[in-house]
């Protein structure tokens, strides 16, 4: 009972409530002994009175601080009572959807009616070797601490599983099998393990059925025995089965089923096979219509019956019994439909007018007359005779259904026999773990005789777990030396005496079914006179005289006597048991062979440990009565349990309307009550439920100390606090190594330390809010005098403002008046002179009209004549012309479509293509004839000027005489004016002409700008077709190279997989070799002169030939014999075969896309320049008409000249004259240009059909160059042999990758040549322009000499680029003659080899038994070592066995083994000898082989890396292959091999590389893996900012000791350790590169999944660490210049993690924030770690629910896997660069340690 102290206000309080169970509330005042009534604030602010018992005195539960709610262990409550346990299984399940949760020792398991994904491969991996209280609760944590005890202390165990119907118990047994099945493998040829979880589907099928309580409910109890070897791998199992509801075969309540296995049966009805059995539908049978629930919504009975079969093929169970089970099964179903009608009083018969007694007798095959008689009738035996004796139709009805039962009983005892047969094991399991899976406490309404039993059983279950959690704290009290008193426990001794003691109820009921006249009634008697009011367990009921309560420790209990008798005898006819005997079925009569047996106490008999508890039994065994058998068969269980060491999980039904993660109040707390999860709650209050070490205790709660207290005895320091702050030394005690409480002296610290720290927080918030009052007192002061200054500033202002306005008003008011008189006499000064001046100027104007009037007469007179005669002329002129523009309009417009048609025919184009010379050279053979012409024009106007000269002189002479005759002059006056005129109309005829020149020169500027737009355009589209190539170009490299790294990943784990079953097959061998070796103690060698048993055990020994090809025999005997290993990987070569030919399909397919793409671009870019070349066409014809016309104009103006000279009008003096000469040089100098514009787009016109043609070549290299080579694919052998399956899948692998870096290579080339080409086109287009500009600028002769200057360059230029085309396909000619040539000879020597191969048994060598086959060259280099063939051997020893990397290897040049074995096998390249270089190879790469096998620590795995890959890389610099030889010096180069192509052994030693690479990997994994969680995220790297939550420390006690915590500097220690080490062996920094990423990758997913799993890592505070110590790995890795490697990238979603706990968790935009920044957790990841959040502090806040609902609903449209853990099992793929080495061959010294003295340098 809590303090009376604690009850203060604002304490928080459980109260009964009759809908909640228990209620939360908060008191309003303090509670004072002696007070009655307690004030309380409910949660929804009511406010309520809580009445006092005033005897007892009972104060309400009081509840724990909410920091402790959502606990994984409900022993760690600080408060142990019924409200604590059951709010914090409610807020686990409802809240956080936590299923499982610790109660001490049991694991609490809820079912969530909802599929979880909480049971996968990567959590079994998880919870795998961690302790039980490490991570958080699951079954498989108890399945774990079990395997690890049954392994550690050699002794073994069980898992009791139990809870009523519907709570999740099969499920759960199976999951712990799962678990068993998953971390323990088998041992054996056939899976066991998939056997035992095979038996499960089965049992189901014939064991479970529906209930209104559960769909999948288990009707019997069983315990599963799983047996281990002595290296803990499933051997075998067995299973004993209690209790089979037999009574469900012939009846079902409403919402209920039968057993699975018939409505199986029916939904098979209409298969073929089953169309024998006669079968209908389910509700066409009494057996299983009675509940008229014959589907189970979500599950297929058609499916589960395929499963089911699945399951008993598996199980060995052969096609025949399988159908003869159904059978007998059907032969039940057919059984119920048997109609048995009334004849009589006291007797009946049977009615078949259905049919279904026949069909039964069919299928059982017995006599039909029999049963039918037998059904009816019963057989007494008297002393004397025997009488046949009918029944009544009630009493045959209960004979039928009892006869179904039976059958169905030893039905399921034939399978149960059947499945533990195929479980079995021939040798002795060494210990095993059963799994206990039996129901509940069960209480109904009416409880009968199978309640009876099943509460028994709980009884005597709760008994031992009882005396087992007081055993266990009694051993915790003792191994902490602390004094300690009996526990009083509830002893339910009494009870369990009350039912099998001697007059015990079962004593009695045995007893009266011996009676002959015995009934419920009479047995119901016995009860009440032998044990009313003589036990205080048992009562009578007041109502009722056939009925009795039992007081069992869950609850009480009223039976009903009905049927108890009845039940327990499970009589059946003898009769009809012998007619089923005599049936002709075999199968059915194997059911009944025991029926004269005597028969076990359970459905099968234990293995081993039964025998002893065997008694002799009678020959009618089968009539014992039920209740002995189930007391018989639970004292053996008892005793089996008693003989391990008990774990347990209890089961919990959350609700009964299977609605998910919905928990009732009332039907939790009946089950915790039931289940003695509470009792374990009241046995830990008794005692010390909370358990502190003192470093835990010190760190949580050092702010209760003071400074004098600290010291550095942590022991000492706990001690004197508590005795300070704690009075009562009754509530704590100190152990060994932790502190000792009693219940609710947590939460009293816990205030004691929220207090403190409150008082801390109100000091810290005083100080605060004084400096933010001063400060905001001084700010308001400074603004206050700052305000002041201002304002009067102001006002000054505003004073001198007033003043000054004052004085210019004064003087503003003495300009205004004198302004306005001087205005006044202004305006009257102006209008006394505009008055005389008006006055005037009227007068002035008459007289000027009148004048004007007068001559206007005069002078219209005269201008009305000159216009009629005028106008009459030009309107005829008009006509005149309009009538020739018509004319000329429609000839031109005929021309002009004429023209069009033939431009736009073909034909027609390649006329003016191909005659452009031809026109050019007519054109200016055209130009020389204008010129002649303008010569001569030139002579015509001389001429006509000198002409006009002497006609000047004629007319002055004329004109002299035309003065002195004044009338002559009057006459020729309208001449004058008739030629004045005709000169105007020659103006404006030559305004017009100007006016069409100035128009054609805007259309020539328009056109010039069109140009311009389609280069620009022209340009654009190239630049849009270069960066859409590039584009492309890279996302399809990005493509390829993540294919290349998947299929590269693919390839080294099937390499993986080999080198498993390489050490698989080598460790049987060697077994079967030391047994052989055993069995045969003389022994002799071999004739090699090596036993078997010394080759495999001894390492350092090196193979002959004739070994190698006696190991090569042994390896083919052995593939022959693994069969399905073999179709396995041949399978696996064929689906790679087939990703392959995807691949490659799709690269076809991508490579004609982006070829289509690029002739589409091209086509389009040829269209635009098509359509530029027809505009340019269009305007050149526009320009030659406009120059016809021009000429047409200047011939007329000529032919008006040669009229004037005529009518010898002009004169060269005059003003038309003048004009006409302006208009000839204007048309002269339109016409010039004219022809410069049509020489322009001639040449641009040539330039567009070359720049075609480069086109047209260039996509015909393009097409050329994306051709990919031909692959050509290796057969798989099929001829049984493992190693060619193996050697056939690396050669698929090697051509693939050789496939996709020739498709890069060749794509990149393609992309190269293009840009080149575009360049060459861009430089070419800018010469073109170039000289186009340069051209303009010449003469027109001159322009016309470099245009065809220029184009006889160009075709010059196509003529060579062919002439280098047809050299270039000359030399490929010859180069593929050579091959050819090559090829031929290498396939003789092949062929030549086989031959020597098949002769020589000596050349097989290597452990795969297949043999590379070694390509000759043609040229010859020189060697280095030498050595004799008889030291060979003596070489492999040296150089690998015997070389320790931390010995003499450590002073060694890096790579040293590698020199000398490829300097060695230099010499045999040098020598010819082919068979020493394979001897060379294979035996480097076996020693090799064997010495990590042998030695598989991480300095020889890293020595052998090295030394692995510069062998390799030697290989390569030295193939004498242009790709590697261009690094090398000339002198590397004269070193390279001359007579063999060793490159697939450069796959072999690849291959070799890769396998060290990943033992070294799993080597480094397997030491850091166990520091990785305790580093990152238990040691306190941060001190003082983690605090520690009070979790009571309520680890099993059986667990694994603790390992020596492990800090964050000791793993940076060792990645030191390994970085130095790899370097110092002189790994490739690349390589090295890879191993550290992958190491970084191991920290991110293990602690990632260490988070995930465990709930008290998932606060603020850690995530602090965690980011604390991600920093420390990071500086790590810049120390190390390793930031380019990608293990900064690889812990990003360890990153993300310790973000997300550090960041606010509130609003949405919190939320939003989260999905922003979390981008490498997956949704599960996120959720997860949001529902895992546990405050450590009780000023943090959880986070709430609706915000986890928000933030799934902004990812629920991401697209990623739904795996909650990372897989810390990948390997990524590795990669081995070309590396050459800078060290010459000739400079390599050996060192004489070595003594390698017999190798001889050449």
């Amino acid at each position: 009972m809590a303090a009376p102290e604690l009850y203060s206000k604002f304490a928080r309080i459980w109260i009964p409530d009759t809908t909640e169970v228990w209620r939360s509330a908060a008191l309003t005042k303090d509670y004072r002994p002696g007070d009655t009534v307690l004030h309380l604030q409910l949660d929804d602010e009511t406010e309520s009175e809580y009445k006092l018992d005033p005897k007892s005195g009972v104060l309400p539960p009081l509840r724990n601080p909410d920091i402790l709610v959502g606990e994984n262990d409900l022993t760690a409550l600080s408060y142990l009572h019924e409200p604590a346990v059951l709010h914090n299984l409610r807020v686990r399940f409802t809240d956080s959807k936590l299923i499982y949760t610790y109660c001490g020792i049991i694991l609490v398991a809820i079912n969530p009616y909802e599929s979880l994904p909480i049971y996968g491969s990567d959590i079994i991996n998880a919870y795998s070797g961690q302790n039980m209280g490490d991570m958080d609760p699951h079954i498989f944590a108890v399945s774990e601490e079990a395997y690890k005890q049954m392994a550690r202390d050699e002794k073994n165990q069980s898992i009791i599983v139990s809870g009523e119907s519907g709570a999740g118990k099969t499920v759960s047994a199976k999951y712990a099998m799962r678990y068993f099945a998953t971390v323990s493998g088998s041992s054996a040829e056939a899976s066991v393990e998939e056997k035992v979880l095979a038996s499960s589907p089965i049992m189901e099928a014939i064991g479970n059925a529906k209930t209104t309580r559960n769909d999948n409910s288990s009707r019997f109890g069983k315990y599963i025995e799983i047996g281990f070897d002595r290296k803990h791998h499933i051997i075998g199992a067995n299973m004993r089965t209690y209790l089979l509801e037999k009574s469900r075969v012939v009846f079902q309540a409403c919402e209920e089923r039968n057993y699975h296995i018939f409505y199986q049966l029916c939904a098979c009805a209409h298969l073929p096979q089953f169309e024998p059995l006669k079968l209908g539908s389910a509700d066409d049978f009494p057996y299983t219509n009675q509940g008229r629930s014959p589907v189970i919504e979500g599950v297929n009975d058609l499916k589960e019956m395929e499963a089911t079969r699945k399951a008993f093929s598996l199980l060995g169970i052969t096609e025949a019994h399988q159908m003869g089970l159904f059978q007998i099964l059907s032969a039940i179903l057919h059984l119920g439909n048997v109609e048995l009608k009334e004849r009589g009083s006291s007797s009946c018969c049977t009615s078949d007018e259905s049919g279904h007694l026949g069909v039964f007798c069919d299928l059982t095959e017995v006599s039909y007359e029999s049963m039918a008689h037998w059904l009816c009738h019963k057989k007494l035996k008297t002393a004397t005779e025997t009488l046949n004796k009918p029944v009544t139709q009630l009493e045959a009805i209960n004979g039928r259904d009892a006869l179904a039962k039976h059958i169905y009983a030893k039905l399921f005892s034939w399978i149960v026999g059947q499945v533990n047969k195929a479980l079995s094991t021939s040798s002795k399991p060494h210990s095993f773990i059963g799994v206990l899976d039996i129901y509940g406490f069960e209480t109904f309404e009416v409880n009968s005789f199978e309640q009876f039993c099943i509460n028994y059983a709980n009884e005597k279950l709760q008994q031992q777990f009882n005396m087992h959690v007081f055993k266990l704290e009694q051993e915790e009290y003792m191994k902490e030396q602390i004094p300690w008193t009996l526990i009083d426990f509830y002893d339910n001794q009494p009870c369990i005496n009350l039912i099998e003691a001697k007059m015990g109820l079962l004593d009695l009921l045995d007893e009266e079914c011996t009676m002959p006249k015995g009934s419920d009634e009479s047995w119901a008697q016995k009860l009440y006179n032998t044990h009313l009011k003589k036990s205080s367990h048992f009562e009578k009921p007041r109502m009722s005289n056939k009925a009795f309560i039992i007081l069992h420790f869950a609850d009480k209990v009223e039976y009903q006597c009905d049927g108890f008798l009845e039940k327990n005898k499970d009589t059946v006819n003898e009769e009809q048991i012998n007619v089923l005997k005599a049936s002709k079925f075999a199968l059915l009569v194997e059911l009944f062979q025991d029926e004269e047996t005597p028969a076990a106490l359970s459905t099968t008999a234990p293995s081993g440990r039964a025998k002893a508890g065997r008694s002799i039994q009678s020959v009618r065994e089968h009539k014992k009565s039920v209740g002995l058998q189930f007391r018989n068969s639970l004292h053996l269980l008892m005793d089996t349990l008693n003989a391990t060491t008990p774990h347990y999980v209890r089961c919990i039904k959350p609700n009964d309307v299977k609605a998910p993660f919905m928990m009732d109040p009332h039907r939790a707390v009946q089950q915790l009550r039931a289940c003695g999860v509470l009792e374990t709650i009241r046995i830990s209050a008794t005692g010390f439920p909370s358990r502190w070490t003192y470093q835990e205790f010190f760190s949580r709660y050092r702010v209760l100390m003071r400074q004098k207290e600290i010291i550095s005895d942590r022991k000492l320091t706990c001690q004197s606090v508590l005795e300070r702050l704690v009075q009562n030394k009754d509530k704590y005690q100190f152990g060994k190594t932790k502190i000792f409480f009693r219940a609710g002296q947590v939460a009293y610290l816990e205030k004691l330390r929220a207090d403190k720290l409150r008082t801390a927080c109100i000091d810290i918030q005083k100080t605060i809010r004084c400096w933010l009052a001063r400060k905001k007192y001084l700010r308001i002061r400074q603004a206050a005098i700052t305000l002041q200054r201002y304002t009067r500033g102001h006002q000054a202002r505003c004073l001198y403002k007033t003043l000054r306005r004052t004085r210019a008003a004064v003087i503003f008011q003495k300009c205004t008046r004198m302004w306005a008189a001087r205005r006044q006499f202004l305006r009257q000064k102006a209008a006394a002179v505009l008055i005389q001046r008006l006055l005037r100027g009227y007068t002035a104007r008459l007289e000027h009209k009148r004048l004007v009037c007068e001559h206007k007469a005069l002078l219209i007179q005269r201008w009305v004549r000159g216009f009629l005669a005028r106008w009459r002329f030009r309107r005829i002129k008009r006509a005149v012309v309009y009538l020739q523009c018509c004319v000329r309009r429609m000839l031109a417009r005929r021309e002009l479509k004429k023209l069009k048609i033939e431009a736009r025919s073909v034909e027609h184009y390649k006329k003016l293509n191909f005659g452009m010379e031809n026109k050019i050279m007519q054109l200016q053979r055209k130009l020389d004839e204008q010129h002649k012409e303008n010569r001569e024009l030139s002579e015509q106007i001389r001429q006509m000027e000198s002409h006009s000269a002497t006609e000047l002189e004629k007319l002055h002479l004329q004109l002299k005489t035309l003065q002195d005759a004044e009338e002559e002059s009057r006459h020729r006056g309208d001449r004058v004016t008739s030629l004045q005129e005709e000169l105007e109309l020659v103006r404006q005829e030559l305004e017009k002409n100007k006016e069409m020149v100035s128009e054609l020169n805007e259309k020539n500027t328009l056109l010039k700008s069109e140009k311009d737009e389609m280069n620009r355009l022209i340009q654009e589209q190239e630049q849009q077709i270069k960066e859409k190539s590039e584009s492309m170009h890279e996302e399809v490299t990005e493509h390829m190279q993540a294919q290349l790294n998947e299929e590269r990943f693919r390839y080294q784990n099937l390499l993986s997989e080999h080198l498993k079953l390489e050490e698989r097959y080598a460790d049987l061998r060697s077994e079967k070799e030391a047994a052989e070796e055993l069995s045969k103690p003389g022994h002799n060698r071999a004739d090699s002169g090596y036993s078997s048993s010394q080759s495999e055990s001894v390492h350092s020994s090196v193979l002959t030939g004739s070994e190698v090809s006696s190991l090569e025999r042994e390896d083919a005997v052995q593939t022959a014999a693994d069969v399905s290993l073999l179709l396995k990987l041949q399978r696996r070569v064929a689906e790679l075969e087939k990703e392959k030919m995807d691949l490659q399909g799709e690269m076809d397919t991508k490579e004609e896309q982006l070829q289509l793409e690029r002739t589409k671009e091209l086509e389009d870019c040829r269209r635009l320049l098509g359509a530029e070349r027809d505009f340019e066409a269009l305007k050149r014809q526009e320009l030659e008409s406009d120059n016809k016309k021009l000429k047409k104009d200047l011939q007329e103006l000529r032919q008006s000249l040669s009229k004037g000279l005529g009518s010898k009008v002009a004169s060269p003096g005059g003003q038309a004259y003048n004009v006409l000469l302006e208009q000839l040089n204007s048309t002269t100098e339109e016409l010039e240009m004219r022809k410069e514009e049509v020489l322009i787009l001639r040449s641009q016109l040539v330039n567009h059909e070359a720049f075609k043609h480069k086109e047209t070549r260039t996509e015909g290299d393009s097409g050329d160059s994306s051709r990919s080579p031909t692959l050509d694919l290796h057969e798989l052998n099929e001829d049984g042999e493992l190693w060619m399956a193996y050697e056939s899948l690396k050669e698929t692998n090697r051509i693939l990758e050789s496939q996709l870096q020739t498709q890069g290579q060749s794509h990149e080339k393609e992309v190269e040549g293009l840009r080149a080409e575009l360049q060459r086109l861009r430089a070419e287009l800018g010469h073109q322009q170039q000289m186009l500009s340069d051209s303009l600028e010449l003469p027109h002769d001159a322009r016309i000499q470099a245009s065809l200057q220029h184009e006889i360059s160009r075709l010059t230029q196509q003529n060579m680029d062919l002439l280098e085309q047809m050299g270039k396909q000359d030399k490929m000619v010859r180069k593929l003659k050579k091959h050819l040539k090559i090829y031929m000879k290498k396939f003789g020597e092949a062929e030549a080899g086989v031959h020597i191969e098949q002769s020589s048994p000596e050349n097989m060598v290597g452990e795969s038994g297949h043999t590379v086959s070694i390509v000759r060259k043609e040229r010859d280099f020189q060697g280095m070592l030498e050595y004799r063939r008889e030291d060979e051997s003596k070489l492999f020893k040296i150089l690998i066995t015997e070389l320790k990397p931390r010995g003499v290897a450590v002073n060694l040049v890096p790579g040293l083994p590698a020199y000398i074995l490829f300097m060695c096998l230099r010499h045999a390249d040098y020598a010819n000898d082919d068979q020493r270089v394979s001897t060379l190879l294979n035996s480097s790469i076996n020693t090799i082989k064997n010495v990590l096998k042998k030695r598989g620590d991480f300095e020889t795995i890293s020595f052998w890396l090295a030394n692995t890959c510069r062998f390799l890389h030697c290989l390569r610099q030295y193939s004498g292959e242009e790709a590697y030889t261009k690094h090398n010096t000339p002198r590397q180069n004269e070193h390279c091999l001359t007579n063999f192509d060793l490159s697939e052994y450069r796959q072999v030693l690849s291959d070799l590389a890769i396998q060290i690479y990943q033992q070294l990997i799993r080597v480094i994994e397997n030491i850091l893996h166990p520091k990785i969680a305790p580093a990152m995220l238990e040691t306190e790297t941060i001190q003082g900012v983690m605090g520690v939550k009070p979790t009571g420390m309520r680890k099993r006690t059986s667990s694994v000791h603790e390992e020596s915590a492990h800090s964050l500097e000791s793993i940076l220690k060792q990645l030191d350790v390994f970085y130095y080490t790899l370097l110092q062996h002189g790994n490739d920094t690349e390589v090295v590169r890879q191993v550290i990423k992958q190491q970084f990758y191991v920290f991110c997913s293990v602690t990632l999944n260490n988070l995930l799993l465990r709930k008290d890592m998932c606060s603020w505070s850690k995530g602090l660490q965690i980011r604390y110590n991600v920093c420390q790995l990071e500086e790590w890795l810049l120390d190390k210049d390793l930031q380019g490697s990608g293990a900064r990238e690889s812990l990003e979603p360890l990153i993300q993690a310790a973000q997300l706990l550090q960041i606010k968790k509130k609003s949405q935009d919190d939320a939003e924030a989260i999905c922003t920044m979390c981008t490498a957790l997956t949704t599960e990841q996120i959720v997860k770690i949001l529902s895992l959040y546990t405050p450590v502090n009780e000023f943090e806040e959880r986070v709430s629910i609706l915000f986890i609902k928000s933030v799934q609903t902004l990812l629920k449209d991401r697209k990623e896997s739904s795996q909650l853990l990372m897989d810390a099992k990948i390997i990524f793929p590795v990669t081995f660069p070309f590396n050459p080495s800078p060290v010459a061959l000739e400079t390599i010294q050996i060192p004489s340690s070595l003594n390698l003295n017999f190798l001889t340098r050449v």
